[in-house]
Parts: structure tokens; sequence; C-alpha cells
């Protein structure tokens, strides 16, 4: 349910957000159109005006239409005399800046109605006298940034208004992303807590039963039995050990309080303790450990306890995700400046949808049918951290039912 709200509410609020934005957007095109329109009214005025004083000047109205008569181009401008087209010019320039009206412009006298002669950023005038229809001629009045004049016009609204939507647009991305972080963060963190009572209710319950036999026997005196039982809350005991230090060194390590303890060591080595560490889980799961220890340099500076942490778990991941009587391959080689570390298991695979993931923390592989695989979701996450902190890097590859390998890849000393 509560998942439900989440995305209803990114649904809402994208709503919100996209009808915000369409008014924006239209606010600012309703804006540019009146500014437009206010820039085609100031632009007529001053070419009607300069129309008007040009018709008042008989001589100078009669040299430019008899000009524009008697050439045979579209264009007549460059045939003017120098006093018409100054003319024309101070006529502009007066009537721009009495209506304040700062703009780069051109013009252009012509035949009448000529077609093919249209500019967007133009102004046109037809001049006629009264007494003859054969006189006439039009001025045109050309803006060449008129788009340019009229976003400058807008100015800071403008600017401020394109800033809120792209700052708008961002924050809310942000937030959506948070709250996606956020939502998966407390479904591990829920699975995490789940996993975590489930683990240590079992070896707590063993311990508990050990100690009720004890108690029950105790008249008795068997050492077989006491042994037996003995045995069990050590070894349940170090269970729990085991998955307390897991919990807190990943916690340390992210807070940075695990200095790591570096000195000269032999990778080689640290492989065959692990193994030893580990022969009896691999002789109940009758895991077979093809080792291949082929690295010419094997010496690496770094902490002893966690590499070999690291290689451990390593190896009690491929047994616990492989199926009866596991196959394990452990190689090592060189690469350049790199010692490289692979495991390679015939377990059942992680599905490549997953395979991103399975270093974030608390993240567990879904095992379908296999239901017996316990764990915190702890393993890989500190397994990555370790690798980094030494300066290294941890990759998978792996396939569905084919089997999973492991390799990492370290500085040599």
């Amino acid at each position: 349910m509560k998942t439900r709200r989440i995305y209803v509410f990114i649904v809402i609020a994208s709503i919100a957000l996209l009808s915000v934005l369409i008014i924006q957007v239209n606010w600012i095109f309703a804006t540019a159109k009146i500014k437009e329109d206010l820039f085609n009214e100031k632009a007529n005025m001053v070419l009607s005006r300069t129309n008007d004083a040009l018709s008042a000047d008989k001589e100078t109205y009669n040299e430019i239409a008899t000009c524009v008569q008697n050439d045979s181009t579209t264009q007549t401008t460059t045939r003017l005399g120098n006093n018409e087209v100054r003319k024309i010019d101070s006529l502009f320039n007066y009537y721009l800046n009495y209506y304040n009206f700062k703009i780069d412009y051109k013009f252009v006298v012509a035949k009448p109605n000529v077609v093919g002669f249209n500019n967007g950023g133009s102004f046109e005038k037809s001049l006629k006298p009264k007494d003859s229809k054969n006189k006439a001629f039009e001025l045109k009045l050309i803006f060449p940034d008129k788009k340019k004049f009229i976003i400058a016009e807008m100015g800071t609204m403008f600017i401020t208004s394109v800033l809120l939507i792209f700052i708008v647009l961002f924050l809310f991305w942000l937030t959506v992303k948070s709250l996606i972080r956020e939502k998966t963060i407390a479904e591990h963190t829920t699975d995490f807590l789940n996993n975590m009572t489930h683990e240590f209710k079992t070896p707590l319950t063993n311990i508990s039963l050990a100690v009720k036999m004890i108690h029950r026997e105790a008249s008795v005196k068997n050492e077989e039995k006491m042994l037996h039982y003995s045995s069990i809350i050590f070894d349940e005991n170090e269970k729990l050990k085991h998955q307390v230090e897991q919990v807190l060194s990943m916690t340390a390590l992210e807070k940075g309080e695990i200095p790591l303890q570096q000195e000269l060591i032999d990778f080689h080595d640290l492989i065959n303790d692990s193994i030893k560490y580990l022969s009896l889980q691999i002789e109940n799961k009758e895991c077979n450990i093809n080792v291949q220890l082929a690295a010419e340099k094997s010496i690496i500076s770094g902490d002893k306890l966690h590499l070999r942490n690291t290689i451990s778990n390593l190896i009690d991941n491929a047994i616990k995700y492989s199926p009866i009587k596991p196959e394990l391959n452990i190689m090592t080689s060189n690469a350049g400046n790199s010692f490289i570390f692979k495991i390679s298991d015939n377990g059942i695979g992680i599905k490549k949808e997953f395979q991103q993931k399975v270093f974030d923390k608390f993240f567990r592989v879904p095992t379908g049918d296999l239901h017996n695989v316990k764990g915190f979701g702890l393993g890989l996450a500190y397994i990555k951290n370790i690798v980094e902190m030494h300066n290294g890097a941890i990759h998978l590859e792996s396939e569905i039912n084919e089997g999973t390998a492991f390799i990492i890849s370290l500085p040599n000393a």
C-alpha cells in the first residue's frame, strides 16, 4: 500500500508540475507575442511618419519616384542620389529615436507590388501622389535583428522564467530520485532486519536447547554427550560472533573507522588458508575445488585479515549458491602490474537484471527454489569495499544455470 501511495504521489506531482510548466511556457509565448505586436506598432508608426514626411516634400518625392520608374531592377536604393538616400535615412533615424526604438535597420525603395520581396522583419508602405498612379513606389523598412530585439526587450523576465523552469525540473528529478532511493533502502532494510532476526534466532535456539540438555543430564556422567552439547554451543556461538562482526565491520567500513593494516602478503597463502578454514563446509557439501595458482607475482600490499575474509566469503557464496556437489575453480594470473584472482562455480547463476545490484548493501538475489541460502546481503558489499580500499576492482560474469565467476584485480607490491 505504501508503494502504491508513493507512485500515486509521483504521478500527481508530475501532472501538477507539467501543468505549471505548460502555463509558464504559454505565458512566455504570450509575452513574446505582445512584445512583437508592440514592435510592429512602433515600426508602422515610424514608417507612417516617414511616409508622411516624404509625401510632403514634393521635390524629393518626385525625384525618388522618377528614379524608380526609370529603373529596370526591383530594388533601386543604390541608384538613388546621395541626397535622397540621406533624406530618407535621416527621417528614419529621427522617428526611430523619437519613439525610443534603438535597433539596426535597412530600407529599400522599390516598385509597388513587387512579387517575391517578403522579409519577416520588413514593414512597407506605398507612396502614391494624388495626381498620378505611375509615380507610385514602395518604401520598405527592414529589421534584421527583430527576434533578438524582442528577446532583449523581454530581458530579465524571459531569462528568469527559463532558468526557473530548468531549476524546477532539476529539483523535481532529484526529489523523485531520492524518493525512489529511500524507498529501495527502506525495503532492503526491512529485508535485512527480517534476515538478521532469523539468522540470530536459529543459533540462539540451538544454544538454549544445548544448555537445557546439559542441565537435564547434569547428574549423568556422560562425557560424550557433554562434549557434544558443548561443541554445539561453541559452534553456534562462533556463528553468532561471525554474524555480529559482519554487520559491525560493514558499518565501520562505511564510516571509515577500520584502518587497513598494510603489510606484504602472498595472496596464494591467503587462498590456501581460506580453503583450510572452510574445510568442514567443503567436506559436508562434497565440494570439488580445482586450484590453479599460475600467477608468478602473487605478493601484494594489504590487510591480511580483510583480504582473507574476502576470499572466504567468495568461496562460501560459491558453495551456498551451487547445487549438490559444487564444482569450484580458483585461478590466479598476472596482467601487467596487477594480480588477478578468479573464482568460478557451477551454481544457479545470476540474472542480468540483478548483476549490477549484487554489490549493493542489503541486496540479496532471489534464489527461486533454493530456500536454504542464508545471509544478510552484506557479503558482496563488504568484499567490494575491501577490494576498492586496496585500489583494486571486482566484477562478475554469470549465466543462469551455468554458474558465476568473480574476478578481482589488485596491484602487485
